[in-house]
């Protein structure tokens, strides 16, 4: 019997994706305020460059297996206290403004001191914009109390926990909030989910896993023998990983959850 639901966070519950879109599009309005440029091609060229720095970095591999993202790194302060995090602290300055720079030069134009300012424009802008699906406070509503809430989610505790300060109507929805840095381990790492499962005194069965990452948070499941829940909401393709359900919608759940209680009973 199901009565426990694990959800992931970025991109499941919060619109991660939208807030870091909607941060660059401010930021690179206002470059285009300055310079004569399209702001929507400095994004793509910043984007690309931050994707290129952040694989050449010592840091990485830690970053894969955590779970951050390249985007994380242009925002993130990671203060956390764990050598790799520190690492990741002395790197993110240069990362941020190399970043910026590089993207400016991409489009002709060599101004350090204003791809620097740049550099620190987007993380106030990332943190003026978090937004949340529509229907995750209204499900989340419907759930507590009837089910056990764990939040397991990938990446820094500092950033992490910043997104849920930016959105603190979120935390008291959840009896256990589970952060990968933390551990030690990301998704899909099995070891994650059985400590996700200690720590709500569970077993593989009570329990299900929601989330929109088919390599994370359902292959994570999957690995432990522990029913899943896709959200696709984007129509994205499948691979190898199979989840359980897949859906478009959070109140999609519903039915899923019904139907796990009527095969109980009959």
């Amino acid at each position: 019997m199901v009565k426990a639901i694990f959800f992931d966070l970025d991109d499941t519950l919060l619109w991660d994706q939208k807030s870091v879109k909607e941060a660059f599009a401010a930021t690179c309005q206002y470059a285009s305020e300055k310079y004569d440029i399209d702001p929507s091609e400095l994004e793509e060229y910043v984007r690309k460059e931050a994707r290129d720095l952040y694989t050449s970095y010592e840091t990485y591999e830690f970053t894969q297996m955590i779970g951050i993202n390249p985007f994380e790194g242009l925002w993130g302060n990671f203060l956390d206290d764990d050598d790799n995090f520190r690492k990741m602290k002395e790197i993110v300055p240069t990362y941020r403004k190399e970043s910026w720079i590089r993207g400016l030069k991409a489009l002709g134009i060599h101004d350090e001191e204003f791809g620097a300012e740049l550099a620190e424009r987007f993380p106030e802008e990332r943190r003026k914009t978090p937004f949340v699906y529509e229907e995750t406070f209204t499900v989340l509503n419907q759930l507590k109390g009837k089910y056990k809430l764990l939040l397991l989610t990938n990446g820094s505790p500092d950033l992490q926990n910043t997104k849920l300060d930016i959105t603190p109507e979120l935390v008291p929805y959840f009896d256990e909030i589970l952060i990968s840095g933390a551990f030690g381990r990301g998704k899909p790492d099995p070891s994650l989910f059985e400590h996700a499962l200690s720590l709500m005194n569970l077993s593989k069965e009570e329990a299900i896993m929601v989330g929109d990452n088919l390599m994370t948070d359902i292959l994570g499941a999957s690995r432990i023998g522990m029913k899943s829940v896709w959200i696709n909401r984007h129509n994205k393709e499948r691979n190898e990983v199979i989840p359980t359900y897949e859906i478009t919608h959070l109140e999609e759940l519903f039915p899923i959850l019904d139907e796990l209680k009527e095969n109980i009973h009959s």
